[in-house]
């Protein structure tokens, strides 16, 4: 088998494998909504305040309350992504199986994660995000190319939270236990992807770090694509060049994990 027939199935089987949950699939979709509707309702309470705040109109904060709820399990920003098992096979040593594999340790757990995210979009994103465009006045797009366009910023989204992720996980080959680091990621990732507030209301300097930072590039910049507050090129370099320097940095740190293992016998 060609090693994108591998990568493929990799990610097949990951799809797979959380379609078969399917209890926790409808407690998510109706844990999503729930936290939807209040969110929405605060956010359209502040948009009467402040109206165009972050140069949003209301229609368009609702839109985006929505694919927070959308993205949260699907770019597993709260947690949830392969990155839990990968920590704990770290911490048994059962890693040591997924190196004898005749396959790369980043790209296999990278397509398990994408198979996970896609169903995580189709199966517990879809349902919340059209709840509220119909149930409130969302903004949507009408041409498909905008849509096109936000889809492929989707997709890089997914890379560039594996990225992150990927690095969190690795941690573990040092602190055996990566359960802080990912705590402490988690509440990095819900404050500096803005799915507290979208990160055009943050004042000052401080916007424009977070802007700068890669977790924008999880919810804002997929977000602003599909609102019609960013061309999709620009946002797609930046994305991009966050997805390569994380990759590339993981690459280097499974590199000295792999070598630690060795030393320890593993």
């Amino acid at each position: 088998m060609g090693a994108g027939r591998l990568y493929a199935a990799v990610a097949a089987g990951g799809f797979r494998r959380y379609a078969t949950y399917r209890a926790a699939t409808a407690a998510g979709v109706f844990t999503n909504t729930v936290f939807g509707l209040i969110l929405v309702c605060t956010y359209r309470a502040l948009w009467d305040e402040r109206p165009h705040l972050g140069g949003y109109d209301q229609g368009q904060a609702v839109t985006y309350v929505w694919l927070g709820q959308a993205f949260l399990s699907t770019l597993a920003i709260g947690g949830g992504g392969v990155e839990d098992e990968l920590m704990e096979r770290i911490r048994t040593g059962d890693v040591a199986i997924d190196l004898y594999r005749p396959a790369d340790l980043q790209a296999w757990w990278l397509a398990a994660d994408i198979g996970r995210a896609f169903f995580q979009l189709l199966g517990r994103g879809v349902l919340p995000f059209l709840f509220g465009a119909l149930c409130f006045p969302a903004y949507l797009p009408a041409d498909a190319g905008t849509w096109a366009a936000f889809l492929i910023a989707v997709v890089l989204a997914m890379l560039v939270g594996f990225g992150i992720r990927y690095l969190v996980a690795l941690s573990a080959f040092w602190l055996l236990d990566g359960t802080g680091v990912a705590q402490m990621a988690w509440l990095l990732g819900f404050f500096c992807s803005g799915m507290l507030l979208p990160l055009n209301v943050f004042p000052g300097a401080l916007g424009e770090v977070v802007r700068v930072l890669p977790w924008s590039s999880l919810l804002q910049a997929p977000a602003d694509v599909l609102l019609g507050r960013a061309d999709p090129l620009p946002t797609y370099l930046f994305q991009a060049a966050w997805a390569v320097v994380l990759l590339g940095a993981g690459r280097l740190v499974q590199s000295a994990a792999t070598r630690r293992v060795v030393v320890q016998g593993g």
